[in-house]
């Protein structure tokens, strides 16, 4: 049975002989229900406050269970990125891994080029040299032919010039005497062809 503090106002009791004092009694039950009524007030407020109270924890329990899903989706998604990323990186190294190998076999296929052209230019170089110490042997070998072609022809060319000396022989006897014996006089005067 519910009680309410107009139930105890309105509440009457017999009289009996002997009984309480009446207006003790009303006095005890009127200061009952005040007490009773501000005690359902305070009960009432209590429970608003609990539902308010209850209201916000819901809340707060919601943007928890938000932030906690906020989270994991933030981690989630930092880890597709780190491994995006990583994969992202990996397949630059292997790319800048290729191109670096294909620079360097270029490199090694243009030295080895460069090679064989310095090697050909130095053979090339060499019979250069050959040829040019075989003119030059053809060029002196030659240049002496012409030396003693032109010896030769100044000898053949020397006119004898005898100056006149108070010989006692008569001149015929002079043109006489043997050309072995005219050249090896020492009056001799050879006489260059002009060129």
């Amino acid at each position: 049975m519910n009680i309410t503090p107009l139930d105890l106002r309105q509440q009457h009791f017999r009289t009996v002989m002997r009984g309480f004092d009446k207006s003790e009694v009303v006095a005890f039950l009127t200061e009952v229900s005040e007490e009773y009524e501000g005690a359902l007030r305070e009960a009432d407020r209590l429970r608003q406050e609990v539902a308010r109270l209850e209201g916000q924890v819901n809340e707060h329990r919601e943007h928890e269970r938000n932030l906690r899903n906020t989270l994991l989706t933030a981690q989630r998604l930092a880890d597709e990125i780190k491994d995006n990323a990583q994969k992202h990186a990996g397949s630059i190294v292997k790319e800048a891994e290729g191109r670096a190998g294909l620079v360097l076999e270029k490199a090694q296929c243009r030295l080895e080029d460069v090679q064989r052209e310095i090697d050909g230019l130095r053979m090339k170089r060499r019979d250069v040299e050959t040829s040019v110490e075989s003119v030059m042997g053809t060029l002196r070998n030659a240049l002496e032919f012409v030396r003693e072609q032109d010896a030769r022809e100044r000898e053949e060319k020397i006119v004898l010039h005898r100056p006149r000396h108070s010989d006692t022989r008569e001149p015929a006897q002079l043109w006489g005497q043997d050309r072995t014996e005219r050249d090896a006089s020492p009056h001799v005067v050879a006489v260059e062809r002009r060129a």
